[in-house]
């Protein structure tokens, strides 16, 4: 989850710096001297919102190394990681990728993979998941995280988030337009957008934003469940990957999920925001397969 929760962060980010930077070399201005020409707008907002998603995803994995304090293993130092190691390489031969990078790194039960290119990726364990869990339950996360880049999640959820900031982009300059065009109604002096558009384009960047991340943590939760069948297909069964998210919810490993009802809407507003679905409907999706 921490991957994707900085993946989305930083794309709001970058969209709102490109959007400031944008309006203090005139750009906006240049797009609504003559009143707000749309194509043009289009265009611009194209290359802003692909240009911050394709940045997120370039820079994706240095940060999720130097946020997590990742150990790349170059010559294993036990046979845990010597185990790690021929297990991630097992199943990115299984799924016709390139060997990922492997990393260990200090922390709670947990695991990611991240990086821009299916045969440049990086797959990093946690010392609490090899702890915590039985070596198939362990195989299962490191399963998962192969299904992931065999999938092309990463880049799959980096056209998503282009095409929502592109939305964003357009959606926020329109909007400020019709706003500054209010605020300075009658004033025929001065051409072009005033200081109300500037300030509504910085807010309706970043308040938009969060709302086409409510849209980006759809499409990761169904990823999630995809890369749980790709966990099961790769190991040819799917109880270690059922057993690893028992563990993972704090269940006992074979315990069937808690009543879909039980859990109502208490999720809130947070759970609009969560990438990833409840750890029970994930193990009924999973039970549930054929």
């Amino acid at each position: 989850m921490k991957r994707i929760i900085l993946f989305v962060l930083t794309n709001v980010l970058v969209v709102v710096v490109l959007g400031i930077m944008a309006s203090l070399l005139g750009v906006n201005r240049y797009l609504t001297s003559n009143g707000l020409n749309l194509g043009m707008l289009m265009g611009y907002a194209l290359i802003m919102g692909f240009g911050g998603a394709f940045i997120s995803l370039l820079i994706s994995k240095p940060i999720a190394k130097w946020s997590s304090g990742v150990r790349i293993i170059e010559q294993p130092q036990n046979m845990d990681e010597a185990w790690i190691v021929e297990t991630v390489r097992k199943f990115a031969e299984k799924s016709n990728i390139g060997m990922p990078e492997v990393g260990i790194y200090e922390g709670e039960p947990n695991a990611f993979a991240t990086g821009a290119f299916k045969n440049s990726a990086l797959v990093a364990v946690s010392t609490g998941l090899l702890r915590g869990m039985t070596r198939d339950e362990v195989e299962a996360v490191i399963a998962h995280e192969v299904a992931h880049i065999a999938n092309g999640d990463m880049v799959t959820m980096t056209l998503i988030q282009g095409v929502m900031n592109t939305f964003v982009v357009f959606l926020s300059r329109v909007i400020s337009y019709a706003i500054d065009s209010f605020l300075r109604k009658g004033d025929e002096e001065n051409s072009g957008p005033g200081i109300g558009y500037m300030i509504s384009t910085i807010v309706l960047d970043i308040l938009l934003g969060f709302a086409a991340a409510i849209v980006v943590a759809w499409f990761s939760r169904q990823r999630e469940f995809r890369a749980d069948a790709g966990a099961a297909q790769l190991m040819g069964r799917k109880q270690p990957m059922v057993n690893a998210l028992a563990r993972l919810g704090g269940m006992t490993p074979g315990e069937l999920p808690k009543s879909m009802a039980a859990m109502g809407i208490s999720g809130g507003i947070g759970q609009l925001f969560s990438t990833h679905p409840p750890i029970e409907e994930r193990i009924a999706a999973l039970q549930n397969a054929a």
